[in-house]
């Protein structure tokens, strides 16, 4: 679950604010709060949803050795690691396109595992009317998408299905991105407001339960399963607290398989209990109904060099990177104890 190409400009000075401030020093200190032994990890949450690090402390995960404190609701995941990145938050995910774009922009982060994918369940679709003139990746020359944020996940998947389908350049740039809420896309879809709308998760479900719309292409038919993206922390953060980064890390493993391996409708269940206990405003369950799957689909959340190197095309063609990609400065799984070795 993570527009796009609206232009790559509103990113680029997005990045540049970020290696700025880093530059000059202009974060939040590294040094991290403890209460009662536990490290204390700021982070961002996403409305209406359980992420990875929020189920894994409801289930004990952490082991006493890390507490989350939520600091707010995103939409973005380049936000989110941005302000990681910033020292804003302490640790944030986001597709591995847009990391691996951060990072060589020269922001001081590092990917410790994956915290979405797409698997046969649980995927993002570019979804059309039924009624549509759209049928093929070649038709949305021109058009309109909306989508959840520039930069990230959509941006790469949209170039990569027109580069494809051979379209050039200019014409991948003629797609206009439009950035909505995700529980909104699927109603400026509907109401015309947009010719195309990518589609995840809960949304997804709910929008193909409600009829009237159809795939043009989903990531599984472009990808088939993939790692999408890692959660990421601050260089000097992991290097002063290393041990919270480890706990923090393999308790998020253990919540990976915990959604591979638990029955549908327990975790639903938890979901339920975990969202109406926080009382979080303007928060609701119904979409909850239609979760699938983790999405994840290494063992315990592995991060690899293919997870970056996928979205080369995209990241060279958008003048993200002009050399050949080094994923070995982007990742580590030191700090997974459960990822199988060697990973």
């Amino acid at each position: 679950m993570r527009p796009k190409h609206l232009r790559t400009a509103l990113v680029w000075s997005a990045l540049a604010a970020v290696t700025g401030s880093l530059l000059t020093g202009c974060g939040k200190s590294d040094t991290a709060r403890t209460e009662n032994g536990a490290t204390v990890l700021r982070y961002l949450g996403w409305s209406d949803q359980v992420t990875l690090p929020e189920l894994a402390e409801a289930e004990g995960f952490f082991d006493g050795k890390v507490k989350l404190e939520w600091v707010g609701n995103t939409i973005s995941g380049p936000q989110e690691i941005q302000s990681a990145a910033t020292g804003q938050v302490d640790f944030g995910g986001a597709f591995a396109g847009a990391v691996a774009k951060l990072i060589n922009a020269g922001a001081q982060v590092t990917a410790v595992i994956n915290e979405y994918g797409a698997d046969e369940k649980s995927f993002t679709g570019y979804y059309v009317a039924d009624n549509s003139p759209i049928h093929s990746a070649s038709d949305l020359i021109g058009k309109k998408i909306g989508v959840n944020t520039l930069g990230g996940q959509n941006e790469a998947d949209i170039h990569d299905a027109l580069k494809k389908a051979g379209a050039t350049p200019d014409q991948i740039k003629s797609v206009q991105l439009v950035p909505l809420p995700p529980p909104n896309i699927e109603d400026a879809l509907r109401k015309g407001q947009i010719d195309a709308a990518a589609l995840g998760g809960q949304f997804q479900q709910r929008a193909l339960a409600v009829g009237g719309l159809r795939p043009v292409f989903t990531e599984i038919t472009e990808y088939d399963p993939f790692n999408g993206g890692p959660y990421v922390f601050r260089n000097d953060f992991i290097n002063k607290s290393p041990d919270a980064v480890r706990a923090f890390t393999t308790g998020i493993a253990k919540a990976i398989e915990w959604e591979r391996t638990t029955p549908r409708d327990q975790v639903i269940a938890e979901f339920t209990k975990i969202i109406e206990g926080r009382h979080r405003p303007g928060e609701t369950t119904a979409t909850l109904k239609y979760w699938l799957s983790v999405g994840i689909p290494t063992p315990y959340g592995a991060v690899s060099a293919q997870d970056f190197t996928r979205w080369e095309s995209w990241l060279q063609d958008t003048g993200a990177i002009h050399d050949k990609l080094d994923p070995s400065k982007f990742f580590t799984n030191k700090f997974n104890t459960l990822a199988p070795q060697g990973s």
